[in-house]
């Protein structure tokens, strides 16, 4: 499956935008592209599905072992091109090895033969960029490279520099970007805002369609995709956890990762969504409720005031499982303080008190093993997966949920915990560790 990698030398410099016009001028042109993000990132593929009408996947092959890699990887079949973003830098990674590699961009494009398009902002340089680009080019011989696409030029004359030093480097140059402000996607504390937030998400994608087509050689791009074949009898993507799962869905629970949701539904489960901003309870007949991450602290009021909300889930707790992921962990908590310093009183199912007044930033990949069950796994399953919060925890009396480690092994303090039939844990569940 021929495809193409989105990367960049760092982050912030307009690779998503990119993305999301390439994905759409794509699907317009009649292409069906097979969006893919690189790492473990929940809300860029919801912003990939809306580019180009197809569900975005996550490749991480320091989370991921063989396995779930090559069942996510036959997600393409039926599409005609794959484009994969990356995440932070090329060759930005974890030291430590994980199930297959250390979490790059560069190795997923490797893994899959994918030559990588790297947009390289301009401003400020000029000839001095070609240096950069040709860094990343040899940094990896065996890399397969495409080419370049200039952002944020100021003029011709500074598009005529930036092409000499790149012709003396031997680069392609696919694309020329011209400096426009309009371009920059809104953000907040977790990086873009959501998807379902997005004012007039589908006209801005739109424009960056039509601008991408205006500034970027859409054949030679085309033309430079080249990839591995895809699995011809590929495993199954994860099995759910129960039949009927009641999942929270709105702007304050989102965070998911789509071969989870794929993979359940694949597997027989019904999905059951519900807005606890819209005071719905979890449906009565579902086997479990699955809390996603998300931002509870920018909703605490809302949440502390959604009475429905709060004893559908009492109930359900009383006999059957409740599980919740970051903020979903903290809206199962009793209170949750925001920024301003305001305690809001949550389900109280856990003992857990969260606070983003004090807040300091939590990330990393995350290796657990579970002490205690989890909806769909057993005490003693090492689970891998990803924390990504600026929460910390004032309070969490009940027993920890899970022994829980970086990618480098060392031993961090949110363990998860649970009562009952409720559990939580501040990372989002990846997948289950293969066995070596």
């Amino acid at each position: 499956m021929k495809g193409l990698m989105i990367s960049a030398p760092s982050s912030g410099t307009g690779k998503t935008t990119v993305m999301l016009g390439l994905l759409r001028a794509l699907s317009e042109d009649g292409v069906a592209v097979q969006p893919f993000k690189s790492g473990p990132d929940y809300i860029d593929p919801a912003f990939h599905h809306i580019a180009c009408g197809r569900p975005s996947f996550n490749l991480d092959d320091w989370a991921m072992g063989p396995a779930l890699w090559q069942a996510i990887s036959a997600q393409a079949r039926g599409a005609d091109l794959c484009v994969a973003e990356g995440s932070m830098g090329l060759f930005d990674s974890v030291a430590t090895r994980g199930q297959q590699g250390f979490g790059s961009s560069a190795e997923t494009a490797q893994a899959m033969g994918w030559p990588v398009v790297l947009v390289i902002d301009v401003g400020g340089q000029a000839q001095s960029a070609a240096a950069t680009a040709l860094g990343f080019k040899t940094y990896n011989p065996d890399l397969p490279f495409a080419g370049v696409i200039f952002n944020r030029v100021a003029s011709p004359r500074h598009e005529r520099l930036a092409r000499l030093g790149m012709e003396r480097a031997g680069l392609p140059v696919l694309g020329v970007l011209p400096r426009r402000g309009d371009l920059t996607l809104p953000e907040r504390h977790l990086g873009l805002i959501q998807a379902v937030e997005h004012p007039d998400l589908d006209a801005a994608i739109a424009g960056y369609a039509n601008f991408l087509r205006e500034h970027v050689d859409m054949a030679a791009l085309r033309a430079a995709a080249d990839g591995q074949p895809l699995p011809t009898d590929p495993p199954a993507l994860p099995r759910p956890p129960a039949q009927r799962i009641a999942i929270a869905r709105d702007a304050a629970f989102s965070f998911t990762y789509p071969h989870l949701l794929e993979g359940w539904q694949a597997g027989g489960a019904e999905i059951l969504p519900f807005s606890p901003l819209a005071d719905e309870a979890p449906h009565p007949d579902a086997d479990i409720v699955w809390l996603p991450g998300g931002y509870p602290e920018l909703h605490a009021g809302k949440l502390a005031a959604a009475a429905t909300f709060r004893d559908g889930l009492r109930r359900h707790a009383e006999t059957r499982p409740v599980h919740g992921e970051c903020g979903g962990y903290m809206a199962l908590g009793e209170a949750l303080i925001d920024k301003s310093g305001a305690r809001h009183r949550m389900a109280g199912l856990l003992g857990l008190v969260t606070s983003y007044e004090k807040r300091k930033f939590h990330l990393g990949y995350r290796r657990a093993v579970l002490r205690s069950n989890m909806p769909g796994f057993a005490p003693g399953t090492a689970l891998r997966g990803h924390e990504f919060h600026y929460s910390s925890i004032l309070e969490q009396p009940d027993p920890p949920m899970a022994e829980v480690r970086d990618a480098d092994g060392n031993l961090v303090p949110e363990t998860g915990s649970h009562r009952g039939h409720v559990s939580g844990t501040f990372f989002h569940l990846i997948t289950q560790e293969e066995d070596a």
